[in-house]
């Protein structure tokens, strides 16, 4: 039974590349090597990454006597983008000391636990500036603990889902729209995840719309932003106190506008709230419940070297529960408030606000600081129970050593919540991830995390990764919580 169950994770683990690895090897033996580009961070829409700017000549028609070669793939030819990104993960912590445990505690006793998500990218130009992308997920497992018990979670492939077994659905389905503002200065933008290869004004005003993450405009980081290749927490991977708009798997529908220019963009977003909190199911009625995103990113050079920083602002407005309300209820002797998931009715809001900066040190190191804050007086609502993080790490290439493609990481993040969350919480209250059912000793949950990531085979990555939590879900009286964990990541 035991040797079963083994044969039965080892299947879950590599199931993902068993359903894509047809497709991708008929595809690569039509497309020439010099067309395949090594990507950095799959999960994520990144940044354009350009060429120098430089005043680049209107294309030249091609000879009237020219023939192009025949190419019959499906997706083959200019126009088209495609990859593809698997990532497996096992993750498990010892047993650690507890006084007590809730509804949603993680689990004291030796845990381990599995992940997989398997990622198609397509895109296709439609006519000048305009494209379109569609990207099939798969995934399956589960978090330790059943993701329960720690507000920045250690593991960022995962999801709050009961159902480990591996699920197919629609990650993004989106048009974007490129105006030009600039006729005499342009770059050439790269194919890459989302991505069609393609020569954009300098400046210009860019309009996303359909499903995608807010994660792939907004927060971005070019150290600290993508589980499968990066640091693997919540808390790390993004703004812990960003609640930015998402169902359960991370994705919502909405509209993205962008003003760039060369050293300076300009976002704002619209996007749909969940029904509940962290729930799968979107809430159509924009008019009642919806996300406003603004975020200024400025990039500039120190002293030869890259640097970015951003400043971003939210307003949310949905059906979250009020903290003090329900800890006043509860007193009252009412103790259905002591669900902070299911919200009675709209009118909810949450203002937060965030820096976020990334600064190359020297050709070998590059750092990264993000500062968060929400008003924390309505629950959360999408992304994770922190009301205030403050974070910050490293990456080191590994060119020293002789090993190009490899990374070491090493970063530390303080995650607090509200005075009300607090109360909540002491008083039995539990939200979508946190609640241990009391919480006589409030205290900062404290993270460390590094890891190493070695290139092992062509586009084929393995990371072996330590995180230590102090005071999971704020509470004094349990952990602290030593995790490991090993991340097998491929890209084309």
């Amino acid at each position: 039974m035991k040797n079963k169950r083994r044969q039965n994770k080892r299947r879950l683990f590599f199931l993902p590349v068993y359903f894509f690895w047809p497709l991708l090897y008929a595809s690569a033996q039509q497309v020439p090597a010099a067309n395949i580009t090594v990507l950095l961070r799959p999960a994520q829409i990144p940044a354009p990454e350009v060429a120098a700017r430089q005043t680049v000549p209107a294309p030249q028609p091609s000879h009237p006597d020219t023939v192009a070669a025949p190419n019959d793939a499906l997706f083959g030819g200019d126009g088209w983008s495609y990859h593809f990104q698997f990532t497996g993960i096992v993750q498990g912590h010892p047993s650690f000391s507890s006084s007590y445990s809730g509804q949603n505690s993680q689990a004291s006793d030796r845990q381990r636990a599995y992940s997989v998500t398997s990622t198609l990218y397509l895109g296709r130009k439609l006519w000048p500036g305009a494209s379109v992308y569609f990207d099939p997920e798969m995934a399956g497992g589960k978090g330790v603990g059943s993701t329960l018990g720690i507000a920045g979670f250690p593991n960022g492939e995962t999801f709050r889902i009961g159902n480990p077994e591996p699920t197919v659905y629609i990650a993004r389905i989106f048009l974007r729209q490129h105006i030009s503002l600039d006729k005499d200065h342009y770059e050439e933008v790269i194919d890459d995840v989302n991505q069609i290869k393609e020569r954009l004004s300098t400046s210009r005003i860019t309009l996303s719309a359909g499903k995608f993450s807010v994660g792939d405009f907004f927060d971005g980081n070019n150290v600290s932003h993508d589980p499968r290749s990066d640091f693997m927490n919540w808390s790390l991977m993004n703004n812990g106190a960003y609640d930015y708009a998402a169902n359960t798997r991370g994705y919502t529908y909405g509209f993205v506008a962008e003003y760039v220019k060369p050293n300076w963009t300009l976002r704002l977003a619209t996007v749909l709230e969940p029904e509940y909190a962290n729930g799968p199911v979107l809430d159509v009625h924009y008019l009642h419940t919806n996300s406003e995103n603004l975020e200024l990113e400025k990039r500039y050079s120190m002293q030869g070297h890259k640097g970015t920083v951003r400043l971003l602002g939210y307003y949310n407005v949905n059906k979250a529960p009020n903290y003090k309300d329900a800890v006043a209820a509860r007193l009252n002797g009412d103790t259905s408030t002591l669900d902070a998931i299911y919200g009675k009715k709209y009118g909810a809001t949450k203002i937060g606000f965030g820096v976020n900066a990334d600064q190359e040190l020297s050709g070998a190191v590059n750092a990264f600081l993000r500062l968060g804050w929400n008003d924390g007086r309505n629950a959360s609502w999408a992304f994770a129970e922190i009301d205030n993080t403050l974070s910050g790490g490293i990456r080191i290439n590994g060119k020293s050593w002789r090993r190009q493609a490899d990374n070491i990481g090493i970063a530390l993040v303080s995650n607090g919540i509200s005075s009300g969350h607090r109360d909540f919480l002491k008083i039995g209250g539990y939200g979508f991830m946190i609640g241990d059912g009391q919480l006589p000793n409030y205290g900062r949950e404290d993270i460390a995390e590094a890891f190493y990531a070695s290139k092992i085979f062509t586009n084929c990555w393995l990371t072996l990764n330590y995180q230590f939590v102090g005071r999971p879900a704020y509470n004094k009286d349990r952990g602290p919580v030593h995790l490991f964990a090993a991340r097998l990541h491929i890209e084309l």
